[in-house]
């Protein structure tokens, strides 16, 4: 098997992923500022490291997987502001309907789930220090990092010397540099929130919040790098993850990350999004026409670094891909497993392994799917070949996080629970008519059944059905 390649960000190259320590790998991913639902740059971000939290699984790493939740910043306040709700509401809300989402997608569970709100100590030290060494500095309006005393700055995006990026730096006429950023916001009304700090009461700045829950819960102390790999979306580079960087440099003298990852864009196309999906840019409104997995196999059919032009047409055409995918596990149903196809399962992860290629991964599965039709076809009692293929499709699961879903349950997705009520029914109804030897009422049953869009069979584990 082929040694795990990752594209470093700041490289600008594929390069061989070794961890820092052994075969321990710590990972930090920026997670959401938590002041309105998930979107789907959300989706795409949390699908492509959850896939990097499973290939490095599957590499045999333990992974601490870590994504933070930034519960204070200006757009809470405002939401604040406009619902009179308190701070604690709208984050907590925010925050179990992001975790409720990427349920729905199948991404793992992190490792650690830090909140800003509650590492303000950890902080309030780093700012302390890096105003010490005379790098951070107080104006009327809060304390800045002072860019020019960090030589290394620009090194991470390339782009810091870029009049145009520097869009996302707060003008400030009392700042050194324009290049300059904000450590800590001082309190601007009296009803604001605010926290008690020895330079001022405020709030942290969006940067130091990652910094310092890195150097808290992950961070190699006596190390060139603080963690093996920092994560987030292409548009974090300049100026978050830069000034992350800047921060650890000049606090503890370490590089943050040794390797650096960014996932592309998702843009809506909106002549091809249905009048029900509209140009929604929030994950709850696609989730309801389709299922999580669905939406989790179209975003992985493109590479993680490439932009993703988002549009239904391609969704539905993803989603009959991924319905093949479920018949051939519906022709396995309830079989045991043996173990996974080495040939199989050695493509799969070269593939994935070179920098979580899953198109290629995905376009590997298909050649396997049409290969186990033609088995199953041909040799109906090649118990063997079933057994193996079930524990191929599990080795799917655990490494794509699709084809999860019971067989048919897959193909009931839309069916609301009243009417799943009423075909359980009908379905009951069915079997004691048959049980009765009232097989023209059976039959009218599974007619009725048909005419409701329901197709069923008759398997040694009982009535299965789903949607036609």
């Amino acid at each position: 098997m082929k040694k795990l390649h990752l594209f470093d960000s700041v490289k600008k190259e594929k390069v061989v992923f070794q961890p820092i320590k052994d075969n321990d790998v710590k990972v930090y991913v920026c997670g959401p500022t938590v002041y309105d639902d998930a979107h789907l740059g959300h989706a795409r971000s949390a699908i492509a490291f959850d896939l990097l939290h499973r290939v490095l699984k599957a590499n045999n790493y333990n992974v601490t997987m870590t994504k933070n939740f930034t519960d204070i910043d200006d757009k809470i306040i405002k939401k604040m502001n406009e619902t009179n709700n308190y701070l604690e509401e709208i984050t907590n809300h925010y925050i179990n309907s992001y975790k409720k989402d990427m349920n729905s997608l199948n991404i793992l569970e992190n490792t650690l789930e830090p909140k800003a709100t509650q590492n303000l100590d950890v902080m309030i030290d780093m700012i302390n220090n890096l105003q010490t060494k005379d790098i951070a500095y107080n104006t009327s309006d809060g304390v800045y990092f002072d860019t020019s005393k960090d030589e290394n700055y620009g090194t991470i995006s390339h782009r810091a010397s870029d009049e145009n990026s520097q869009a996302r730096v707060e003008v400030n006429d009392e700042k050194r540099n324009q290049k300059d950023f904000a450590l800590w916001k001082f309190q601007k009304e009296p009803n604001e929130v605010a926290y008690e700090a020895p330079f001022g009461k405020g709030r942290p700045g969006w940067h130091i919040e990652c910094s310092a829950m890195i150097d808290k819960h992950l961070a190699y102390k006596n190390s060139e790098y603080a963690i093996d790999i920092h994560g987030g979306g292409a548009d974090l580079l300049f100026p978050h993850h830069e000034n992350e960087a800047a921060q650890t440099r000049c606090s503890s003298n370490q590089h943050l990350a040794k390797y650096w990852m960014h996932n592309g864009f998702v843009n809506i196309d909106g002549e091809k999004m249905s009048k029900s999906l509209g140009n929604s840019f929030f994950l709850k409104d696609v989730l309801k026409s389709y299922a999580g997995e669905v939406v989790r196999f179209y975003l992985l059919s493109a590479h993680y670094r490439a932009n993703f032009n988002f549009n239904e047409e391609d969704l539905i055409s993803s989603k009959k891909r991924l319905d093949k995918l479920y018949r051939v596990k519906k022709r396995v149903y309830a079989l045991g497993k043996s173990v996974v196809n080495k040939e199989f399962k050695e493509e799969l992860m070269n593939a994935l392994n070179d920098d979580l290629n899953t198109a290629k991964a995905i376009s590997i599965i298909d050649e396997m799917i049409t290969k186990a039709n033609d088995t199953l076809t041909n040799e109906p009692k090649n118990k063997n070949f079933k057994k193996e293929l079930v524990a191929n499709l599990e080795f799917i699961e655990e490494i794509l996080g699709v084809a999860t879903l019971d067989a048919y349950e897959y193909f009931q997705f839309g069916i609301s629970p009243e009417q799943k009520q009423n075909i359980e029914a009908l379905i009951k109804k069915r079997v004691e008519a048959k049980q009765n030897k009232q097989f023209d009422e059976a039959d009218n049953i599974r007619e009725e059944l048909q005419q409701l869009g329901i197709s069923i069979m008759d398997t040694v584990n009982g009535v299965v059905w789903e949607k036609l």
